[in-house]
């Protein structure tokens, strides 16, 4: 769920989390589930990846090619075909 990342940085801003669970209608009972997941290594390298284009279409480049290279530039190498497809996920 992407609300209950949002829970937790409120917990830590002083908001009380049963005030955000029943503000954004979550249930309580998914929380520590969510807590007890474990991000994965590949949804790690995929948001730095995002991030890598982000910032790179920050700098007016446009086209997946042309980001992608940008992104290497930066650190961040992956294939255009991937770079293809965060593009278009995240358009």
């Amino acid at each position: 769920m992407f609300f209950y990342p949002l829970v937790s940085v409120l917990a830590t801003e002083g908001v009380p989390v049963a005030v955000s669970l029943r503000v954004l209608k979550l249930s309580p009972a998914l929380l520590p589930c969510w807590r007890k997941q474990q991000v994965a290594t590949s949804e790690l390298v995929e948001v730095s990846r995002a991030n890598a284009l982000f910032r790179a279409h920050d700098d007016g480049a446009y086209g997946y090619r042309l980001l992608a290279d940008d992104a290497a530039d930066s650190g961040e190498v992956m294939c255009r075909w991937t770079a293809w497809r965060i593009c278009r996920v995240d358009r």
